[in-house]
């Protein structure tokens, strides 16, 4: 039995709709504990291939983008060479602190620092406003959004929502790089 995809359902459309007339905005914001300034993820209406569907789409920025490129390409290779590697998982303890790496981990997030620093001096990640589509999500269609913005804003989202159902969103094809600012230093 094949599961239908409610965010095509008109009556859940229509639901969404009435959300959004009703906070006077063109798009919901999913309450979620990942979002943040550069960072959201939201409901919209919008057409897909002729019919009227709820996208289910997160914005961030593309310096978040960046950062997370170098993260993941730095795990890629802490993870070739360390076999024990299984990804950094901070731990908090009972008052709610972040508890102290042991010696293997924080070897390999030495390890990970001085990759992303490398590939930072190269130059090597760049990245650029982008929007993809993923339509195989189990509510809607998804879309993934990255932005040259320096936080994801309710006005940044209604632009993005307001461009994109009316087929007018222009899309900065520059690539960028950015550079890490160790917060320590700028105080």
């Amino acid at each position: 039995m094949v599961a239908t995809n409610k965010g095509f359902e008109p009556e859940v459309i229509k639901e969404y709709q009435e959300k959004m007339k009703a906070s006077k905005r063109n798009f919901v914001i999913v309450d979620s504990d990942d979002n943040s300034d550069e960072y959201v993820n939201f409901y919209f209406v919008g057409m897909y291939e002729g019919k009227e569907v709820i996208y289910d789409a997160v914005i961030y920025t593309l310096r978040l983008h960046y950062n997370s490129e170098l993260y993941e390409i730095a795990e890629h290779k802490a993870a070739k060479n360390f076999p024990e590697f299984e990804s950094i998982r901070y731990k908090e303890d009972e008052n709610g602190d972040l508890e102290i790496l042991d010696d293997k981990e924080e070897e390999i997030g030495l390890y990970m620092a001085e990759v992303i620093t490398e590939l930072e001096e190269d130059g090597e990640v760049k990245v650029k406003e982008h929007v993809e589509l993923d339509e195989n999500i189990d509510f809607g269609v998804g879309l993934d959004v990255g932005l040259n913005v320096d936080e994801i804003t309710k006005e940044v989202i209604s632009k993005f929502v307001k461009d994109y159902n009316e087929d007018n969103l222009k899309l900065d094809d520059t690539y960028y790089t950015f550079q890490t600012q160790d917060e320590e230093l700028m105080d």
